[in-house]
């Protein structure tokens, strides 16, 4: 049984462009029919349903294109040269992305708390803003 892209799309709630999208980066191979329309066989809904699970876990469509053929119907991989080494590298790209975010909302954070703390402070003294950078008398009086 053959679907065309609209109902493959309806299947997998995935829009005709991403479809296009994964066969251009060799995600999906469609059959033409004689007038071009795409055509997929019955393994193209539980494939475009990988990839999304794959997108979904943040591995790159380059990535997914070494992977998908050595993933079974329930997601899981089986061994298959390099694949192994590549979703390693993803896990330490992705560890390390972790650390810097976490990073950058810690600083995030402290200067958060800075400026309240700030703001705190001039509304005691009965002043309007906070201190500014460069100022000689440590407060905007009003």
């Amino acid at each position: 049984m053959h679907v065309l892209i609209g109902e493959l799309a309806d299947r997998t709630g995935t829009s005709e462009r991403l479809l296009r999208y994964y066969e251009k980066a060799g995600l999906l191979r469609p059959g033409r029919e004689p007038n071009g329309y795409r055509t997929y066989d019955e393994t193209a809904e539980e494939t475009v349903l990988r990839i999304r699970a794959l997108l979904a876990a943040g591995l790159p469509t380059r990535v997914i294109r070494q992977v998908l053929p050595c993933t079974t119907a329930d997601a899981s991989v089986t061994p298959c040269p390099g694949v192994l080494d590549a979703l390693r590298r993803r896990l330490r790209d992705l560890d390390q992305r972790a650390a810097e975010i976490a990073d950058a909302r810690r600083l995030l954070q402290r200067t958060i708390a800075s400026t309240e703390s700030s703001l705190h402070a001039a509304a005691e003294a009965g002043t309007a803003e906070p201190a500014s950078p460069g100022t000689d008398t440590g407060r905007i009086a009003r």
